[in-house]
């Protein structure tokens, strides 16, 4: 393909940046000589910020959350509830609902959610992980706070069933439908969330 720019390394960098979510390469040049006009330690500054962040951050062993160490402060921490473990799609939606300040259970970060259109079978996800912590003992319940849509339905069906079946004496609940049909947990505000969250229901079939 031919070169679209002068310079080979303009044309690395952008290709680079391109590879972002969101970014086409218009954006990804519009970055690039942005950083080009900047003071270089700024941009070395950068570059170093992601390269330790991609270095250092590893996931939590218990709840697969982002973190620096083995396991998470959050899982880690004697202020929360650890017989409450709320159920997730993502490191994300964590972040959400951490920032309603209205939960004080543990996480388990499902890293997807069952959607067998595009191939995503129960097997890819942390769903065994979390059957073998909750049958380890010490959780009384478990929120399923996967969203409304039909691959969050799917993916809290499946959970339940094992549930049932590994963990019967284990509650099951799922955040109230304060959380529109359709959307996810990182379209939806604060206020609806911590609703949802306080007015959790016994997941039905």
């Amino acid at each position: 393909m031919e070169q679209e720019f002068s310079s080979t390394l303009l044309e690395n960098a952008v290709s680079a940046l391109s590879r972002l979510p969101g970014v086409g390469r218009k954006t990804a040049l519009r970055f690039a000589l942005h950083l080009l006009r900047r003071d270089p330690s700024d941009t070395y500054t950068i570059a170093d910020a992601i390269a330790d962040m991609r270095r250092g951050i590893k996931y939590c062993t218990v709840c697969h959350n982002i973190s620096e160490t083995d396991v998470c402060p959050i899982c880690s921490s004697e202020k929360r509830q650890h017989s409450l473990v709320c159920v997730v799609e993502s490191v994300r939606d964590v972040m959400i609902i951490e920032n309603t300040r209205q939960y004080s259970g543990l996480y388990h970060v499902l890293g997807g959610l069952v959607s067998p259109i595009d191939g995503v079978g129960p097997d890819m996800l942390q769903i065994d992980s979390l059957v073998r912590r909750v049958k380890a003992g010490g959780v009384d319940e478990v929120i399923l706070a996967t969203g409304a849509t039909v691959e969050a339905d799917t993916t809290n069906f499946y959970i339940y069933r094992l549930m049932r079946r590994e963990a019967p004496g284990v509650k099951v609940t799922q955040i109230a439908r304060g959380v529109s049909v359709g959307n996810e947990l990182e379209y939806t505000d604060e206020a609806t969330l911590a609703r949802s969250l306080a007015g959790r229901i016994p997941f039905e079939l």
